[in-house]
């Protein structure tokens, strides 16, 4: 008996973790949601030609905005991304927006703010994992479905293109 109770304590003890990694990744996605439209608000004026691809990043946005769960928001928040992605290196091809202190200080945010999301996802799947695994070992097995726990989602890489090898190019360009 004092064995099955400790268990369960275990399993909401880490169930609760679970639901709070799964918050500082909300928290975290939403400071990221947030910048974006200043990013692209501080980029439109100079990138009149280039609406697809403001285009883009906004209905990213708010499909990632809409996502449900950690493997929905994992899809969309990989899509987002690829749409920043291209919005950055397109930016680069502006001489004003690369000494726009704004845009600086916007891509210098967006940056850190990805850092973050990462650290939370890892600590996330860290602590899902943990929770799955007390399900899954034996003698808890046994009754833990029973007593409602489910295995808890992991963020988990979904786009091919998120998982290729980036290309670094160091070389410096011949200014003209």
């Amino acid at each position: 008996m004092v064995w099955a109770i400790a268990s369960y304590n275990r399993l909401v003890g880490l169930k609760n973790q679970v639901l709070n990694g799964w918050r500082q990744i909300d928290v975290q996605l939403k400071r990221r949601h947030d910048l974006i439209p200043n990013l692209v608000n501080a980029v439109r004026g100079s990138m009149d030609f280039e609406r697809d691809t403001l285009t883009a990043v906004m209905e990213a946005r708010a499909k990632a905005m809409a996502a449900a769960g950690p493997a929905d928001a994992a899809q969309k928040e990989g899509q987002l991304s690829q749409a920043l992605g291209r919005l950055l290196a397109v930016a680069e091809n502006y001489p004003t927006l690369k000494s726009n202190d704004n845009v600086k200080m916007l891509q210098e945010e967006l940056s850190a703010t990805e850092n973050k999301v990462g650290f939370s996802r890892q600590f996330y799947n860290d602590i899902a994992t943990k929770f799955n695994i007390a399900q899954q070992v034996f003698p808890t097995n046994m009754f833990a479905g029973m007593l409602g726990f489910k295995p808890a989602e992991l963020f988990e890489i979904t786009s091919e293109a998120e998982r290729g090898v980036p290309t670094v190019d160091l070389s410096r360009k011949s200014q003209s």
